[in-house]
């Protein structure tokens, strides 16, 4: 059997799943909406686009996110690794 994080809600994780979200994207988004104390559409917003971050920055939050392939990237593919994350 293999292990998967509890979903809380499954007709969002699996909808996002088919639209080709990662299981810990689609798990993400689904338990955060399903959390009635978490407004995930309301809380865009409080960070300014990765477009106005440094390369410095963006590089530390992919660090953070443990992305592969990081060092060799640049500004514009850090940006989309991280939104893909």
């Amino acid at each position: 059997m293999s292990a998967r994080p509890s979903i809380k809600d499954e007709e969002t994780y699996e909808a996002l799943r088919e639209d080709g979200a990662s299981k810990e994207k689609a798990a993400r988004i689904a338990n955060a909406q399903a959390d009635p104390d978490s407004s995930p559409s309301k809380k865009g917003g409080s960070q300014p686009p990765y477009e106005d971050w440094t390369k410095e920055e963006l590089m530390e939050r992919a660090r953070e996110l443990d992305i592969t392939g990081r060092s060799d990237m640049t500004k514009d593919e850090l940006i989309d690794a991280l939104r893909d994350h």
